[in-house]
């Protein structure tokens, strides 16, 4: 499943109207032509499967950020595709991540709120006061799963889905995710490549919870984690 040169993507879920895939690290979702990313990717895998030899439709109701790794729901018609992103736009898609960031987090359990702004011509958010012309709130919920020299290692269930909302959640209380040196990290996360745009943080869309496009019923998918999670310890399941 390897359309360039690079990661290999995870399929977790296959079917007539939609596919589930593990982006890796340092891939982008989209790109201009002529620019690797997961949809590139995808799109040769799915002329492979199907040996044709013309234009593929893949649909992307949602995105990860490039230096973010996990799951994504990808839709293969363009109705199976409008009715995932209503399931975004409704907030019904469950969406789970596992998070390494610096420091010791405490409470080890609880919701952050904050009102966030995406900065004109810059790719990046920062926290706003809530009377901000461009605010808009952002929720999250998490729970402490363990911790290492590092820091802390967290699961974070979205409530919204603002840009980099989780990076500049952590962030803003003094815990940057780990190689996230965009957002303040000091502590380095897997390869350290020359070109930094292909450099990992430690965040994980690990479960996403939707319903099937087409059927109707759940479909909870999980992804694996990259090899660069192996250098910070074990990290088993978790109930």
């Amino acid at each position: 499943m390897r359309a360039m040169d690079g990661p290999e993507f995870e399929i977790l879920h296959e079917s007539d109207a939609c596919l589930a895939v593990g982006k890796p690290p340092g891939l982008l979702t989209q790109a201009p032509p002529g620019i690797d990313s997961l949809e590139v990717r995808v799109k040769a895998y799915l002329r492979d499967q199907g040996g044709e030899q013309g234009p593929v439709y893949l649909g992307v109701p949602h995105r990860i950020d490039r230096p973010a790794s996990g799951a994504m729901v990808l839709g293969k018609t363009r109705r199976a595709t409008r009715k995932l992103a209503e399931q975004f736009e409704r907030r019904t898609v469950r969406k789970v991540y596992w998070v390494c960031v610096e420091g010791q987090i405490a409470p080890a359990s609880g919701t952050w709120r904050d009102y966030l702004r995406k900065v004109p011509h810059e790719a990046r958010a920062e926290v706003v006061e809530a009377a901000h012309a461009d605010a808009r709130v952002a929720v999250l919920s998490y729970r402490t799963l363990g911790d290492g020299p590092w820091g802390t290692w967290l699961e974070i269930e979205l409530k919204t889905g603002r840009t980099h909302q989780i990076r500049v959640q952590t962030a803003s209380r003094g815990h940057p995710v780990l190689g996230d040196f965009q957002y303040g990290s000091s502590i380095p996360f897997g390869p350290q490549h020359e070109d930094e745009r292909l450099r990992a943080i430690a965040l994980n869309s690990r479960t996403l919870v939707f319903q099937h496009p087409k059927t109707r019923e759940p479909i909870h998918v999980t992804a694996s984690l990259p090899d660069e999670w192996m250098e910070l310890g074990p990290f088993g399941s978790v109930s």
